[in-house]
C-alpha cells in the first residue's frame, strides 16, 4: 500500500492530516506535478483525472478522491470517528465537509491556480478573472464561517471531524493563494489556533 501525492498540495496534505488522526502511517511517493509527472503515462493509469493524491492497495487497486481515501480508512479504522457518529452525526459532518470543500477550499484552489504565476503553464486556460472572482467569495465565507463558530468548537459542532481538516488546510492554503484573512473574525481566530495546535496538523 502506498500514497503518491505531491506533498505541497492541499489535497495530499487533507488525507495526511486524516491519517495522522488515526495513528495510521502509510509509505508515500512523491511526484512532482510543477514537472508535469503527474501527466505520466504511469501515473495517468492509476487515475486518468491526473490528481493526487492516489491510494494504491496491496492488490494495485487505485482510489483516487482525498475524502474517498479517508473514507476507506475510516472504514478500516472507525475510532477516531472523524465522519460522524450516528445517522444524524455523519449526515451533519457530511453537510459541513462539503460546505468547507466546496464554498471554501475549492475558492482558495482557484485563486491560486487561476492567478499563480508557478501554475500558468499547468492551469490551461489560467483565467486571472475566475481567481479575482474568488476572492471576495472566501472573504465571505470566512466571515459567515466566524459567526457559526460563536456557538461551537468545531466546524461540525462539539467534535473534530474532517471538515475541520478541510477547513484548516483551506485556511492556511490562502498564504500562496496570496489572500490575505481578515481581522476581527475572534471566532474563526479561536478555531484556527485550536486546530492548527494539533500534532496532526504537522503532517
Amino acid at each position: 500500500m502506498k500514497i503518491i501525492e505531491q506533498a505541497k498540495a492541499p489535497n495530499p496534505r487533507r488525507v495526511r492530516i486524516f491519517l495522522a488522526e488515526k495513528g495510521i502511517t502509510v509509505p508515500s511517493e512523491e511526484i512532482d506535478i510543477l514537472k508535469r509527472e503527474h501527466r505520466s503515462t504511469a501515473f495517468t493509469a492509476q487515475n486518468p483525472l491526473q490528481q493526487v493524491p492516489v491510494l494504491v492497495l496491496d492488490d494495485g487497486t487505485a482510489i483516487s478522491e482525498s475524502v474517498a481515501i479517508c473514507r476507506y480508512f475510516e472504514e478500516q479504522q472507525p475510532e477516531p470517528a472523524l465522519f460522524g457518529k450516528g445517522a444524524m452525526g455523519r449526515v451533519n459532518v457530511e453537510m459541513w465537509q462539503r460546505r468547507m470543500e466546496f464554498g471554501l477550499l475549492y475558492r482558495v484552489a482557484q485563486c491560486f491556480r487561476h492567478s499563480h504565476p508557478a501554475m500558468a503553464g499547468i492551469e490551461e486556460p489560467q483565467v486571472k478573472e475566475w481567481g479575482d472572482a474568488n476572492r471576495p467569495r472566501v472573504i465571505e465565507v470566512l466571515s459567515w464561517l466566524d459567526t457559526e463558530l460563536a456557538g461551537c468548537r468545531y466546524i461540525a459542532g462539539g467534535e473534530y471531524t474532517i471538515a475541520d481538516i478541510t477547513a484548516l488546510v483551506a485556511v492556511d492554503f490562502m498564504k500562496p493563494a496570496r489572500i490575505e484573512r481578515p481581522g476581527g473574525l475572534e471566532n474563526l481566530q479561536r478555531w484556527y489556533e485550536d486546530v492548527a495546535s494539533r500534532p496532526s496538523a504537522k503532517a
